[in-house]
C-alpha cells in the first residue's frame, strides 16, 4: 500500500505515538534505519504502522499496542548492535489517536498526553463544525521562546535604525516564521507571537519616548506586522487534492 495512503488510514485509527531521539546517529545510521523499519512493517507488524523520521527526530505509530512495545523492544536492541541507544527522557509511548481521549475518560485518566515534533506539540482534538477527530498542532513554548530572544537581540542592535528599516525587517521575519507555523489550530499562538515581538520593538524604542504605553505604538507597527492565517490546508485536504477519488 503507498505509504500517503499508509498515514491518512492510520490516522483515522486508535494508534500509539512512539517519540525518541537518536543519540550520535548520522546519515547512514538513518538509512539503515529506514530499510530495518520496512522490513519489519512488512514482516513483523500485525496492524498498521506509519514511520516519520527527519534529521535525528523520530515519531512512529502503531494501530496496536503489542506492535508498539515489540518494535520497541527490537529497536533498543539493534540500536545496541551499533552501540547507540535511545535517550531515556525523550523516548515515550503514549496513546494518541481518534480514541484516546475516549479511553482515557473511561478509566479516568483525564486528557491524552501531546508530544512534541518538528517545533509544533501534537495533541488530539475535534473539528470545531464537524466535531471529527484530528490531530491539532500548536508552536512549541520553548521554539517560540527561542525566537522571540533571538528578535530582541537584532532589535537592540538596530535600535537607531530608521523605523522604516526596522519596520521591513520585521515584516520578513514575522513572514518566515508564519510561513511554517501558519497551521490550522495554530493561529491564536501566532497571535500571541506577533503581540510579543509588537511589545519587544516598543520596549527597545522606549527611552524615547518613556511615557508612551506601548498600545499607542499599534497602529505605526502593524502596516509592518500582519496578522496571521492559515497558509496550510488540513491533511485529509491536502491527501485528496493529490490522490482525487
Amino acid at each position: 500500500m503507498d505509504d500517503e495512503v499508509h498515514r491518512h488510514r492510520v490516522a483515522d485509527r486508535r494508534i500509539l505515538r512512539l517519540i525518541q531521539k537518536w543519540l550520535k546517529a548520522g546519515v547512514s545510521e538513518d538509512y539503515l534505519f529506514d530499510l530495518w523499519a520496512d522490513v519489519w512493517r512488512k514482516k513483523v507488524a500485525k496492524g498498521d504502522i506509519i514511520v516519520v523520521l527527519y534529521a535525528d527526530d523520530l515519531v512512529v505509530g502503531f494501530q496496536h499496542r503489542t506492535d508498539a512495545e515489540r518494535f520497541l523492544q527490537e529497536f533498543r536492541e539493534r540500536l545496541a548492535k551499533f552501540e547507540l541507544e535511545l535517550h531515556p527522557d525523550k523516548t515515550r509511548l503514549i496513546k494518541f489517536g481518534r480514541f484516546a481521549a475516549r479511553d482515557r475518560k473511561e478509566r479516568g485518566e483525564g486528557k491524552p498526553e501531546t508530544f512534541t515534533f518538528l517545533g509544533f506539540t501534537h495533541y488530539c482534538g475535534q473539528r470545531h463544525k464537524s466535531g471529527t477527530f484530528t490531530v491539532w498542532r500548536i508552536t512549541a513554548k520553548k521554539r517560540m521562546v527561542a525566537k522571540l530572544k533571538a528578535i530582541k537581540v537584532e532589535l537592540q542592535r538596530r535600535m537607531h535604525d530608521r523605523m522604516a528599516e526596522v519596520g521591513a525587517w520585521l515584516r520578513k521575519v514575522v513572514l518566515g516564521y508564519y510561513q511554517y507555523r501558519a497551521v490550522p489550530g495554530n493561529t491564536t499562538q501566532l497571535r500571541i507571537f506577533k503581540l510579543r515581538v509588537c511589545r519587544q520593538s516598543v520596549l527597545v524604542r522606549r527611552s524615547q519616548r518613556a511615557q508612551m504605553r506601548w498600545e499607542r505604538f499599534t497602529p505605526v507597527l502593524n502596516p509592518w506586522i500582519p496578522p496571521p492565517r492559515v497558509l496550510h490546508p488540513y491533511p485529509d485536504a491536502r491527501f485528496y487534492a493529490t490522490h482525487p477519488s
